[in-house]
């Protein structure tokens, strides 16, 4: 069988819980972000951008979603808190994809945003692909201005993903896929 179509057939996700390091190198993240921008993008805008939460950065923005978090909901329970502190200490790497998506394009709007989501796919094809683990998660932190505005995005930015990367041990379980009969129809 083609390695393609095998590596696509055992992609699974991995939760951030089960990850460890070592994670890439800097030259494996380059070749990981080069690749990540090999996607559909009309009109070559490059609809997208990546911020990188690696090392000692991951523990700061921690900080930023717990005091956010705790400013949101007075007298939440202080494990709940810590859970917010420590959301990004698990991977290694996380690689936000920042949607860039402008209506001042002739390129539909939808379409850049799309293009930002192939580019979370990419990412999490190319980690697997390296030997990595990886998942691509949003949560409340990808939706919330307050935390948003703090991580650096402009008004029209939207993340597309958090996209987790490590090492997680092997036979990860598969998930029930979509049965495709109920799925497909033809015109």
């Amino acid at each position: 069988m083609n390695e393609t179509i095998q590596l696509l057939r055992s992609r699974r996700s991995a939760p951030p819980a089960a990850m460890s390091g070592p994670g890439p190198s800097p030259e494996e993240v380059e070749t990981l972000l080069a690749l990540a921008t090999r996607v559909p993008d009309h009109g070559k805008l490059a609809p997208w951008r990546f911020l990188l939460f690696e090392r000692d950065s991951r523990a700061r923005a921690g900080e930023v979603f717990a005091r956010i978090y705790e400013k949101k909901h007075k007298g939440e329970d202080a494990s709940r808190i810590e859970t917010e502190r420590k959301r990004f200490s698990l991977a290694p790497l996380i690689i936000g994809v920042i949607s860039c998506a402008t209506a001042d394009s002739k390129i539909p709007e939808f379409e850049q945003i799309l293009s930002a989501g192939a580019v979370c796919m990419n990412l999490i094809v190319a980690a697997n692909a390296m030997g990595f683990a990886s998942i691509w998660l949003t949560g409340w932190i990808a939706y919330d201005r307050d935390v948003l505005d703090e991580l650096g995005l402009g008004a029209n930015e939207r993340v597309a993903g958090f996209i987790h990367i490590g090492r997680a041990p092997e036979g990860r379980e598969d998930r029930l896929r979509p049965a495709l009969a109920e799925l497909v129809r033809r015109f």
